[in-house]
């Protein structure tokens, strides 16, 4: 994620703001532009945005700007859609007559317009009209309704539906540590589904499925066997030499999900670090190899291979910092030679996709 300043007072705002702090301007995010913009009301009654990039665009805010979802992304005023680009995707919200839903929801739609805001900067296709019927990305966000019957989280046919009771940090918490995952976060667990969408759209079919065998495996082995292969016996114990995370041991398609996830977790974090202008210089002579600059990898020329060895000193940077505060590291894995070839992998997914769409466009 980018940074981002106030275009009414130059002061420093955030991603999910939708007011400023220093100047009380309101504010909104334009997802066509990628920025967040200072906000006026014109004349006519319509919202102008201040941004340069919008060009004194006109817009309107989400219709579930005033909802418990509190989004503050806006609507062109051309736009016939009276939600923004990431809540018109929503097939089923929480039920909100439930005390602790509204809370939940707002929780949810934060970390999903992160993940749509990821999907934008690197122009993946998600929501076009072209796309097979059953096919088009949405969401639904579910409660378990009775003991023993859980709403399971995952994807089906373009759909990712999540369990709402994971946007309740105590009990997202205590299922990270009974399942032994070092790391499991809301953004997480939709940077990994729309992995499952993904593989669906660029793998699936595609002269790119032999190459994923070849790196991933079969993934025609039998996948309900393969989970409770793992859930009764625990991952492949070697694990840690092919994949990026035990999960991803299960079958060849949570390989490929979490492979993308990180792939998500690294852009983005690099991203961030580049917006707030971090550089790495450690000073010691021997450390020559931590020098970093995300600056350079956060550019669309970055290749992989940049992108890579930016990752590397600045994880070990953010996890010190965390170390410092008594916290868990932010990245707590460690990445195999298998594991990063699957992650350049991912990133020559995207990059031909990218290819693809500047083609046809």
């Amino acid at each position: 994620m980018k940074s981002f300043n106030c275009d009414a007072c130059g002061g420093l705002i955030f991603f999910e703001n939708n007011q400023c702090i220093s100047c009380n301007h309101a504010l909104g995010f334009l997802p066509e532009l990628l920025d967040l913009s200072a906000l006026e009301v014109a004349k006519d009654g319509s919202i102008q945005a201040l941004a340069p990039s919008a060009g004194h665009r006109r817009y309107r805010h989400c219709a579930n700007s005033r909802e418990p979802a509190a989004c503050n992304w806006m609507v062109a005023v051309d736009d016939p859609e009276s939600f923004c680009t990431a809540c018109r995707l929503n097939e089923v919200i929480p039920d909100l007559s439930v005390p602790e839903n509204p809370a939940r929801w707002q929780r949810l739609e934060q970390a999903k317009r992160r993940l749509i805001y990821t999907l934008l900067k690197l122009r993946l296709p998600f929501n076009e009209p072209s796309a097979a019927p059953g096919t088009a990305l949405r969401f639904r966000f579910l409660s378990d309704t009775a003991p023993g019957k859980p709403v399971l989280t995952g994807h089906e046919n373009g759909t990712i539906t999540l369990n709402t009771a994971e946007a309740d940090d105590a009990i997202r918490e205590q299922r990270r540590v009974s399942l032994h995952e070092p790391f499991r976060t809301l953004l997480g667990h939709f940077r990994h589904e729309i992995g499952h969408f993904y593989w669906d759209r660029l793998i699936a079919g595609t002269r790119e499925l032999e190459p994923f065998r070849a790196l991933f495996g079969d993934e025609q082995a039998d996948y309900a066997a393969a989970l409770r292969e793992h859930y009764e016996h625990g991952p492949d114990p070697a694990w840690g030499q092919h994949g990026v995370t035990a999960y991803a041991s299960v079958h060849p398609w949570e390989d490929w999900a979490e492979t993308w996830a990180h792939y998500l977790h690294i852009v983005d974090t690099i991203e961030t670090a580049a917006g707030f202008g971090l550089i790495l210089r450690p000073q010691h002579p021997a450390a020559e190899s931590m020098r970093a600059n995300p600056g350079k990898a956060a550019t669309d020329q970055a290749g992989f291979e940049l992108i890579l060895s930016t990752w590397f000193p600045l994880t070990y940077a953010l996890n010190s910092l965390n170390r410092g505060m008594g916290l868990p590291d932010l990245y707590p894995f460690v990445l195999s030679d298998r594991a990063i070839e699957k992650l350049r992998f991912v990133h020559h997914t995207i990059e031909e996709t990218q290819r693809q769409s500047a083609h046809a466009a």
